[in-house]
């Protein structure tokens, strides 16, 4: 479980655990998540198994997400060798329209704010949370680039943007100096594959690394809901998904990214039951472990509220999964292909390059691997 391989971050020299923590947990402001004694046990877990890569946002629990990251990193004394993201874009002050979006005005609010909150000088990694629809991409990359100038943060991330607005992004910091885009935070799971579409070629030709969120699907993954217990047609293992975890407390119409169980998904879960219990491995750990070896991913987000959870997930990369295995788990949860997509599958491609077989893939992963220092005389 020792974390003592790390992964460059993108084109960057950053060196990142290939599991990062993730502190959406951390606070019981939105009906679940840990306590601070609970999360504090979660933090000490993590670093002391290797781990440097830690994710939390100025929305988690209303700040105390933050606040708790920057306590217990303080506690431990951990302040340089920890890499701490976090995010900005939503609005906690009803009414008033500059306190949320992706412009300069709010960007410098909401940093002074989280570097408080840190109890820091600096943030290693900053991301935009999510594309507000409005506002310049150049405006953002300015006002980025303003910010490492000024020393407040180190490396620039985007998170949950259109992958035209991340290769203009891009693209503007090549062309006038800005720092560039080092992180890619997405959601990515057996069950949400969309990002293979876009993000893969856009992290491995643009330099992003790719940061996947929701690596479980909020827990429909984590082998909490297993189908050969729950009846052939799987209605009763839905029925049981819905009332338990974090699923429960969003409601009949859940938001965007909560919506996750359906008979697809279940479907899914069924195929990774069956493969975990080839590979002798838990659901929790086969699931992050293909995830892992999926082109352009840098490190995991995996978030916890018990520690068996956490030390679990911390284990996922502790073995090969095998090739058929992978190849049975990308058929069951193959998603779909709209246009433009379809137009680029094998089969349509063969035409184009004269029916033979061409193939360019690019390199996955660049590993650091941790030297022991050399004894002394």
């Amino acid at each position: 479980m020792k974390l003592d391989t790390y992964t460059l971050l993108g084109r960057s020299g950053l060196r990142v655990s290939p599991i990062a923590l993730g502190t959406m947990t951390f606070g019981t402001e939105w009906g679940w998540g840990a306590d601070e004694g609970s999360a504090r046990r979660l933090f000490d877990l993590y670093v002391d198994a290797g781990g440097n890569f830690i994710d939390t946002a100025d929305l988690y629990t209303e700040g105390t997400s933050e606040t708790w990251v920057g306590r217990f990193t303080a506690a431990r004394g951990l302040r340089e060798q920890l890499v701490i993201a976090t995010k900005y874009s939503y609005n906690a002050q009803t009414g008033n329209p500059n306190a949320g979006g992706n412009h300069r005005k709010n960007l410098l609010r909401a940093l002074e704010g989280s570097l408080k909150r840190l109890g820091t000088d600096y943030i290693d990694l900053y991301y935009l949370h999510t594309w507000d629809r409005m506002t310049p991409v150049d405006e953002v990359m300015r006002a980025m680039d303003d910010a490492v100038r000024a020393g407040k943060i180190r490396y620039v991330g985007l998170s949950d943007v259109p992958a035209w607005y991340a290769g203009r992004a891009q693209t503007l910091a090549d062309w006038r100096g800005f720092e560039p885009v080092a992180a890619m935070q997405l959601e990515y799971s057996l069950i949400e594959r969309n990002a293979e579409h876009e993000f893969a070629d856009l992290a491995t030709q643009l330099g992003m690394g790719l940061v996947p969120w929701s690596p479980l699907g909020m827990g429909v993954l984590s082998g909490k809901y297993r189908p050969s217990q729950s009846g052939a047609d799987g209605a009763s293992g839905l029925a049981a998904a819905a009332s338990a975890g974090r699923l429960q407390t969003v409601g009949p119409k859940p938001p965007p990214g909560f919506d996750k169980l359906s008979p697809r998904n279940f479907a899914i879960v069924g195929e990774l039951e069956r493969v975990a219990h080839e590979a002798g491995r838990p659901m929790a750990q086969v699931a992050l472990n293909w995830l892992y070896q999926k082109r352009g991913v840098s490190s995991i987000i995996v978030g916890a509220t018990k520690a068996a959870q956490l030390e679990e997930s911390l284990g996922a990369l502790d073995f090969m999964l095998a090739p058929e295995l992978i190849a049975r788990l990308d058929a069951a949860s193959e998603p779909a292909h709209p246009f433009p997509y379809y137009m680029f599958a094998d089969g349509h491609q063969a035409r184009i390059h004269g029916q033979v077989n061409v193939r360019a893939e690019p390199a996955n992963h660049a590993h650091v691997q941790q030297v022991p220092a050399p004894e002394q005389p």
